[in-house]
């Protein structure tokens, strides 16, 4: 293989399940969901997101109540969830229920980890460094791609979907087999549900393409990868 590709989805929620799920299936694409484990569609919806773990999808953590730093222009985030409010410790301690809630419903102990809003700190303070031994990887937000040893395995990075068409999104795949890259992507909205979206059409559009090219990339789950590229960089 040329390339790899992992396909991420944040943040729980109904357009998942009903938009981008059924077209991974029919492909027989794997991919990886980071679970905020309070969001509305997982209280809601809790057997449809076990079901995914049965399907070969990963279940990543994406925190319990997704807290982002807030202020000017991050009206959106709840005051109890402002990350500059919380300490080290009630990161750790949340990050860690939701390791044990998303344990209930693959029985998994292996996990993969991002950030929210991309953030990595508490003040000046890293909290992935006491957490590395809870995950195998954690994935950020910045648009790059990067050859298997250059990979920071809790610092992956992506490129992040944001109402980018098909051609767009076309470009960075090409340029991961080019490259010989692990390329990372990020989807929020699958038609709706959040204003970080793509097209249904969009949507059905690169990951058929995706399986097109499946001679040249290597498609997997982030767990999947991140146990390879450490397993790579450890030799």
């Amino acid at each position: 293989k040329k390339c790899a590709v992992v396909i991420t989805y944040d943040d729980a929620i109904n357009e998942h399940l009903d938009n981008a799920v059924p077209v991974l299936d029919s492909l027989g694409l794997k991919a990886t969901f980071y679970l905020t484990s309070f969001s509305a569609s997982m209280q809601a919806r809790l057997n449809d997101w076990k079901k995914l773990a049965a399907k070969g999808h990963e279940l990543g953590n994406h925190t319990l109540y997704h807290p982002c730093n807030g202020g000017a222009g991050r009206e959106w985030v709840k005051p109890e969830y402002d990350l500059s409010k919380y300490t080290i410790q009630r990161m750790l301690d949340e990050t860690r229920m939701a390791n044990l809630f998303l344990k209930a419903l693959d029985g998994k102990t292996k996990r993969t980890f991002a950030f929210t809003c991309g953030e990595m700190k508490i003040g000046d303070s890293s909290f992935i460094i006491p957490m590395k031994k809870d995950f195998v990887a954690a994935r950020a937000v910045r648009n790059e791609m990067h050859k298997i040893n250059e990979v920071d395995l809790y610092n992956v990075d992506c490129y992040m979907v944001n109402n980018h068409s098909f051609e767009q999104m076309k470009e960075w795949v090409d340029k991961a087999i080019q490259t010989n890259s692990l390329l990372v992507i990020l989807f929020h909205g699958v038609g709706g549900g959040n204003s970080l979206n793509v097209s249904i059409d969009d949507h059905r559009k690169i990951l058929t393409y995706i399986k097109q090219q499946e001679n040249n990339i290597w498609i997997a789950p982030m767990i999947e990868m991140a146990e390879y590229i450490k397993a790579f960089q450890n030799q």
